[in-house]
């Protein structure tokens, strides 16, 4: 079973829409590879070029001023680094269409490849837990709960601790199909067992047991019989006496 190498990703914003002028202002993602995180992984706050609304800062705790005491690079500055951090992982995202939207948006003002076009396979957990768990909440804080994932450290919605927590959650969510996965691949086939050929050896000469008294005499009572219901001599007694 190839082990392609994933991404925890997620993001922050000044709001809910990248083509209305909405501008990412952090970055997140946690490198997984065969179900183990690596040493590997990309953090930044980026400078969105604009303000950011009271209410978007009252979600995930960041505001301008935060970002210039930070000397937060803007997207430009940094858009190359994550576009290869990204390119050609799968990426698990919650609310996939969301973050992927922000970073399409943010690289076609740099003339970067897409998502898509930078060989990425995207994975939304959200959708995941919808058709797992129909009609239930399954936002990040609901499915940490139904996971039994230790969440008390979320006390915004920030892009890192988002990750963590969600790497936990999707490992928890494809245990099962994991586990199925690897018992196929490690259950070893049937061992055929070698069975021996036996050859039997024929010497050319058949046994003879030849019928004692007692057995003789009731073979002449047998054809007496059958001479007695012909009226003559049976078959038998004219082949014995050939």
């Amino acid at each position: 079973m190839e082990h392609k190498r994933q991404i925890i990703l997620d993001t922050e914003t000044t709001g809910l829409y990248p083509l209305r002028g909405d501008r990412l202002i952090e970055f997140a993602g946690l490198e997984m590879v065969n179900r183990q995180m690596t040493a590997r992984n990309l953090h930044l706050y980026v400078h969105p070029e604009r303000d950011i609304p009271e209410e978007a800062a009252a979600v995930h705790g960041i505001t301008l001023e935060q970002l210039e005491a930070k000397n937060a690079p803007v997207f430009a500055g940094v858009g190359r680094e994550i576009a290869d951090f990204l390119r050609g992982a799968e990426l698990i995202i919650h609310n996939a269409p969301f973050d992927v939207g922000f970073l399409n948006m943010e690289f076609e003002r740099m003339g970067l490849p897409s998502i898509e076009e930078l060989g990425c396979e995207v994975t939304d957990t959200l959708a995941m837990a919808k058709e797992r768990f129909p009609g239930q909440k399954n936002n990040l804080d609901a499915l940490c709960n139904r996971f039994s994932v230790d969440r008390s450290k979320r006390v915004f919605h920030g892009a890192l601790i988002d990750c963590e927590l969600l790497g936990e959650v999707y490992l928890a969510m494809t245990r099962g199909q994991f586990d199925l996965m690897a018992e196929e691949e490690e259950t070893p086939e049937p061992q055929k067992v070698a069975v021996a050929a036996t050859e039997t050896v024929r010497t050319g000469r058949l046994k003879v047991i030849k019928a004692d008294a007692e057995e003789l005499a009731v073979h002449e009572d047998y054809l007496n019989a059958l001479d007695k219901s012909v009226g003559g001599a049976c078959i038998w007694r004219s082949g014995t006496q050939a």
